[in-house]
């Protein structure tokens, strides 16, 4: 759990220091960034979903915290996908992404207001609450792996 804070906070640090133009010197720099900061929201939001669906014990402290992260991370992924990193690298993002950047965009939104919510219920303490707001933010995950993320 402090290796993946630490990670995030390292990411949130590079997000604030540059542009994210100015930050990749290669677009498979860019690809690797949003990668992990896809995978430190999906491994936070994974220990909530596993609550949420019965396959881990309920802990409140640890929903709220992880929850938390997902949320911060969330805002995080999007300045790695910049024109140039549709191609090269490891990436399974489509090409739609960029010709139809609106829709991904909006979609990323939605996540993030998803995550935001998710976050904030999650501090109630409420494990129904939780599988409410869980299964929003995750259907915005899937809405946007459908459309945006080949197999």
């Amino acid at each position: 759990m402090k290796k993946l804070t630490l990670l995030a906070l390292t990411l949130s640090t590079l997000c604030v220091a540059t542009s994210a133009s100015a930050q990749f010197a290669k677009p498979e720099d860019a690809i690797k960034y949003r990668k992990s900061a896809l995978f430190v929201m999906g491994q936070n939001f994974g220990r909530v979903a596993a609550m949420a669906t019965g396959k881990a014990e309920f802990n409140a402290k640890l929903a709220a915290e992880s929850a938390a992260n997902a949320d911060f991370v969330a805002k995080m992924p999007w300045e790695g996908f910049v024109a140039g990193t549709d191609k090269g690298g490891d990436t399974r993002a489509k090409a739609e992404i960029w010709t139809d950047k609106a829709k991904f965009d909006d979609l990323a939104k939605k996540m993030q207001q998803e995550m935001h919510n998710l976050a904030t219920v999650a501090k109630t303490g409420s494990l129904e609450n939780i599988k409410t707001a869980f299964t929003a933010a995750a259907g915005t995950c899937k809405s946007c792996h459908d459309d945006f993320r080949a197999k």
